[in-house]
């Protein structure tokens, strides 16, 4: 790709998967400015950004910054905060971003763009994450497998669809090495993402093990099994055009394709930090509740993540100020 035709762009929540999409366009010659936590941005200023990939190992240069603002001027922003910052954070950035630039949501969860437009009238690009990475220090990332994205926009937007700038996004990504297809069915693809997180995340977290051990036995496939079923039983009820798919062997092959791999939710666990599960599991609850499905597998995996919380609420809590 010609340089000229490269967007500026700011990730805003750089962290382990935002890190990684905002250094592979880094890397390829865009102008990229990480927002993030004070430690990284240190490590960012002083070291670059190190990203330890299956593929290659490079130190890339990059902006950054611990301020919103600095996504003033940008292009292409990609949004990659955790969900229980997703409205705090995109008020945040209505105050800064152009009225014109592409929002790509990169977040965990199925509802963070509708949370968006109704929080701060965004109007972001929706976007399925599948990458295994993690930041085992401050400034790294470790990618240990895939790190490609689907995009769409989904129902209800106020204007028009626009598919020559998913066009456009999906061309950027591309021509960095990032696998990236404009999906027709974003919702449905959306709600897939989330039946294999609220399969696996939390027995990770909660097992403090990596998700091929999920799978190595017979009991803790069943639980999976009921775990996909009930997801699967709630995206119907809600009326998501799902397509016909054996989704317990789905989530069992991912997890065999990745036995080393422990789910976000687990990171977050083991560093003290609060987790997504609202978003994953608790989501899958919350809506089972009100279409009167069933849940009591998700629920009790929401329980345990809690638990697992509780023992580390001042933590969190000093991590998040």
């Amino acid at each position: 790709m010609d340089p000229t035709v490269w967007p500026r762009v700011a990730v805003v929540g750089a962290g382990a998967v935002g890190g990684y999409f905002g250094g592979m366009l880094a890397r390829a010659g865009a102008h990229v400015t990480l927002i993030g936590r004070p430690a990284h941005v240190e490590a960012w200023e002083r070291d670059g950004l190190i990203l330890d990939s299956v593929n290659f190992q490079e130190t890339i240069r990059v902006a950054t910054s611990t301020d919103v603002s600095a996504a003033y001027g940008a292009d292409l922003v990609l949004f990659s905060v955790k969900t229980l910052d997703t409205e705090s954070a995109a008020r945040l950035l209505a105050n800064h971003v152009r009225s014109d630039a592409l929002i790509v949501d990169l977040q965990n969860g199925v509802d963070n763009v509708a949370r968006m437009r109704a929080a701060a009238a965004l109007d972001p690009i929706a976007a399925v994450v599948y990458v295994a990475s993690s930041m085992p220090g401050p400034g790294r990332i470790a990618h240990r497998g895939r790190g490609d994205l689907l995009i769409g926009d989904l129902h209800g937007r106020p204007a028009a669809s626009r598919p020559a700038a998913l066009e456009r996004v999906a061309d950027w990504f591309e021509s960095a090495g990032v696998p990236c297809r404009v999906s027709d069915t974003i919702e449905a693809d959306l709600w897939i993402k989330l039946i294999t997180n609220a399969a696996l995340n939390a027995i990770s977290a909660v097992a403090r093990c990596p998700y091929g051990d999920i799978v190595r036995s017979a009991e803790p496939r069943e639980t999976v099994r009921q775990l996909v079923e009930e997801c699967v039983a709630v995206a119907r009820a809600d009326g998501v055009a799902l397509p016909e798919h054996d989704f317990v062997q789905m989530v069992w092959r991912f997890a065999e394709a990745f036995p080393g791999v422990y789910s976000s939710t687990a990171q977050d666990l083991e560093r003290g930090k609060r987790t997504e599960i609202d978003a994953l599991n608790g989501f899958v609850v919350r809506r089972g509740v009100a279409l009167a499905v069933p849940t009591p597998v998700n629920q009790t995996l929401v329980s345990l993540v809690r638990l697992r919380e509780a023992q580390y609420e001042p933590e969190a809590a000093a991590q998040d100020t």
